[in-house]
């Protein structure tokens, strides 16, 4: 659906199309298919693992309990390692282009997988998790190509396509994976080395540069080191607090990723099957709203309305969900959940705003690196809370309460969002400067 949505997209309106940017024509439509194929890609291949990862771990350590803890180990690694290199990669491509990194970027996963795929032991496979925490930072990349060749008004569609190709790689993976898997534990890792391999030769030959010379910003490890990147969004008060809403919005997100699978195995006796299942709905009403829905929202109510309302509408789904007696109301308690989608993209857009054309790439370095934070830290705190209300214990007596306090850190993101905008739109009404540099 994003694919084909993708083709007929063009956000830019013809009679500025080439005063933006020199991608015109044939060539533009080539990076435009590009970009969103890439974007399928890369989450497919990483939800191509999902379902083989977990045992391959516990091939070698010969104890699934052992295999639990150290897949949370690879976990981290991830994270840590996408909170390490995503400014260093986002500045890369300020200075030296968005092209060449985002071909090495597919070059290295493709050698990435290829070393999973041949690993005698979890030395070389945590060898290949922190890899591909370094070539997935490639998603900077791609938003920052993207406001490159789109303008204010038409990037919160846009990332929301973007959303929607990300939200199709990660229906299919899983299932893909699953099947690959059957044949051997090691098949999907070769043949996500493949689609990768694809996607570097296909950019290749099609891809052509969007960050011309003149605008390019010198290379520097102050910036590119992720406490110096996290300086930037320090630099306008309305950016700082859309940085912290980023915060939030990952820090609840990662909700699903630390307790959903043992939350509907324990309390509604699901197995991989209905698992599988929920997620693909969650994926496809993602690709749905992120979309369809984003363009006419935004156009209808505005970047700043249409973020605040997803945020609102995530935690209602959310709560919903911890609130669930049974299995078909988490279910559906998924469609208000879908919401949230809305958030991201008029998000992101609000953010490329406030910095100049050649900090794109050190911006969404920055923003990486804040949602690693959040994915270090939230699965470590939901998973606590998690076997707490297990167990359980006094203060956590209520087995749906980490999706209850997840539900809670949108609503916190919900109204810091709104004051923010609130605070923007005010200033922008009196034409003044929202937000000057404290």
């Amino acid at each position: 659906m994003a694919l084909a949505m993708a083709a007929a997209y063009n956000p830019l309106p013809k009679c500025r199309e080439a005063d933006m940017n020199p991608i015109t024509g044939s060539r533009r439509k080539a990076a435009l298919a590009f970009i969103f194929v890439t974007a399928v890609l890369d989450i497919l291949t990483m939800g191509i693992i999902i379902p083989v990862l977990p045992p391959l771990i516990e091939e070698f350590t010969g104890s699934n309990a052992g295999a639990g803890w150290i897949n949370g180990v690879f976990v981290a690694l991830w994270a840590a390692a996408q909170f390490v290199c995503s400014p260093i990669v986002g500045s890369m491509s300020d200075r030296y282009g968005r092209r060449p990194v985002i071909l090495l970027s597919c070059a290295g996963l493709a050698a990435d997988y290829v070393l999973m795929a041949l690993a005698p032991n979890l030395w070389w496979l945590a060898l290949g998790r922190i890899v591909a925490g370094v070539t997935s930072s490639s998603f900077t990349t791609v938003f920052a190509y993207m406001a490159d060749i789109t303008p204010p008004e038409g990037r919160a569609r846009a990332y929301g396509l973007i959303g929607a190709a990300f939200s199709g790689g990660f229906v299919l993976g899983p299932v893909l994976g699953g099947f690959l898997g059957e044949i051997s534990p090691r098949a999907p890792f070769w043949f996500a080395a493949g689609l990768a391999g694809v996607a570097f030769l296909y950019g290749l030959l099609v891809l052509p540069e969007s960050l011309p010379p003149e605008k390019r910003m010198a290379f520097s490890w102050k910036r590119a080191n992720p406490f110096g990147a996290l300086q930037l969004l320090r630099s306008h008060h309305e950016l700082f607090g859309l940085a912290s809403v980023n915060f939030l919005l990952h820090f609840a997100h990662h909700v699903f990723s630390a307790v959903f699978v043992l939350y509907a195995g324990q309390r509604y006796g699901w197995g991989p099957w209905e698992v599988g299942l929920v997620l693909a709905l969650v994926g496809a009403l993602d690709m749905a709203v992120q979309g369809l829905l984003v363009g006419p929202a935004v156009k209808g109510f505005g970047d700043r309305a249409v973020m605040v309302f997803g945020l609102f509408g995530g935690a209602l789904g959310v709560a919903c969900m911890g609130l669930a007696p049974n299995g078909w109301w988490f279910a559906a308690a998924m469609v208000p959940n879908a919401l949230w989608g809305l958030s991201m993209p008029t998000l992101q857009s609000l953010m490329t705003r406030l910095v100049s054309e050649s900090e794109q790439g050190q911006l969404q370095g920055a923003n990486m690196s804040v949602a690693s934070i959040a994915g270090v830290a939230s699965p470590l705190f939901f998973g606590a809370v998690y076997a707490a209300t297990v167990q359980p214990v006094d203060f956590a007596p209520f087995p749906g309460l980490a999706f209850l306090i997840a539900a809670a850190t949108l609503f916190l993101g919900g109204l810091l969002g709104w004051m923010v905008a609130r605070r923007a739109a005010e200033a922008e009404a009196r034409a003044e400067p929202a937000f000057p540099p404290p």
